[in-house]
C-alpha cells in the first residue's frame, strides 16, 4: 500500500517529562517523512528539556538526565524541525490528543508560530479505536501480524513511530474499499478523509478551551451557509462565559482576553483566542 499523498506526511513520536501540556517538555522526537513520490527520510532527535527527567520516565523511557545533558534543547532544534515540518500534514498515535499540543506548545516557547490548523492531522489510534478499540501493541499484531515486542523495544519515540507507520499503512490495506463485506469499516487513501476521521471533538485549541458550536441570530435560529449546513463559530468551552461566542465576551469583557493571556494558560490557547481577535479587529477596518 502506497499512501495517497498530495504533499509530504511527517508519522511522528514523542517521549516527554510528563504529560502536562503547560510544564512538561520534549526528551525526544522521532519522525518518518513520507513524500508523495514515495521517499522516506528519517529523523530521531533526543532533546535536553532543561528540566529533571523523573525516575519513573526513565524507567519507561530509558531515557536519563545523563542521556540528555549534552545534546541540544528544543530551542536550539526549532529552526531545523520547522524548516522539515512546514507545508507537511501529520500522523502519529494518540497524536492529536497529545503530540501534536505538545508538539505546537513546544514551537511557541521557542518562538515560532507554527500553524497546525493548516495541517491535516492524521490520528491512527482513533482510527484504530473507532474500528477495534485497542493499543497500539494490539494494533501491531492485529494489522501487521507480529507481537510489537520482538520487533520492537518498547516506549522508544524511533521504535514507536515505526510502529505507529506499519499500522497506519495496515488499517489502510484492511479498511481498503472492497477489502472487506463491512460497509462501515471503510477508510480512503486520502489524507482529507483521514484526518476527518481522526478527528474525536469540536475543539478550536488543543486543550478544548474553545471550542465550535452553531452560529446563531439574535432570536437563537441557528445559520446556515450557502451549501445549507450550519455555520459554525468559536464558544467559550470553561469559566464564567462558558457557552458564550468568543467574539460577544470580546466585545462585551475586553479584559478577559488579556486575563487569560496573563494566566495559566497553554500557548496554543492564548494563539487561537489572538487569532480570533485579530480576525474581529480586520472585519472591523
Amino acid at each position: 500500500m502506497k499512501l495517497n499523498l498530495k504533499k509530504p506526511l511527517v508519522i511522528f513520536d514523542l517521549e516527554t517529562t510528563g504529560l502536562d501540556l503547560v510544564k512538561d517538555r520534549i526528551i525526544q522526537i522521532s519522525y518518518i517523512k513520507v513524500y508523495p513520490d514515495g521517499r522516506e527520510e528519517r529523523g530521531n532527535y533526543l532533546i535536553n528539556p532543561e528540566q529533571h527527567i523523573m525516575p519513573v520516565i526513565t524507567q519507561l523511557t530509558g531515557i536519563s538526565d545523563a542521556d540528555v545533558k549534552e545534546k541540544p534543547t528544543f530551542k536550539q532544534l526549532a529552526k531545523t524541525l520547522n524548516d522539515c515540518f512546514v507545508g507537511c500534514d501529520f500522523a502519529g498515535f494518540n497524536s492529536n490528543h497529545f503530540d501534536i499540543p505538545l508538539l505546537a506548545e513546544e514551537f511557541l516557547r521557542a518562538g515560532i508560530d507554527f500553524d497546525f490548523s493548516k495541517c491535516r492531522m492524521i490520528d491512527a489510534q482513533t482510527i484504530f479505536h473507532k474500528m477495534e478499540r485497542r493499543n497500539l501493541a494490539a494494533a501491531y499484531k492485529f494489522y501487521c501480524g507480529h507481537k510489537m515486542e520482538e520487533d520492537f523495544e518498547a516506549h522508544r519515540a524511533d521504535q514507536d513511530t515505526e510502529a505507529t507507520y506499519r499500522v497506519l499503512m495496515g488499517e489502510l490495506d484492511r479498511y481498503a474499499p472492497g477489502a472487506n463485506e463491512e460497509p462501515e469499516k471503510v477508510l480512503v487513501n486520502d489524507m482529507d478523509a483521514l484526518n476527518e476521521f481522526s478527528k474525536t471533538n469540536n475543539n478550536v485549541d488543543f486543550a478544548g478551551r474553545i471550542v465550535w458550536g452553531e452560529a446563531k441570530d439574535a432570536k437563537g435560529n441557528i445559520l446556515h451557509d450557502e451549501e445549507g449546513k450550519p455555520m459554525l463559530i468559536e464558544y467559550f468551552n470553561f469559566g464564567k462565559h462558558k457557552g458564550k461566542t468568543v467574539v460577544d465576551v470580546l466585545r462585551s469583557d475586553p479584559g478577559y482576553y488579556a486575563w487569560i493571556l496573563g494566566g495559566d494558560f497553554t500557548y496554543n490557547t492564548k494563539q487561537v483566542l489572538t487569532r480570533i481577535r485579530l480576525r474581529e479587529v480586520q472585519k472591523q477596518k
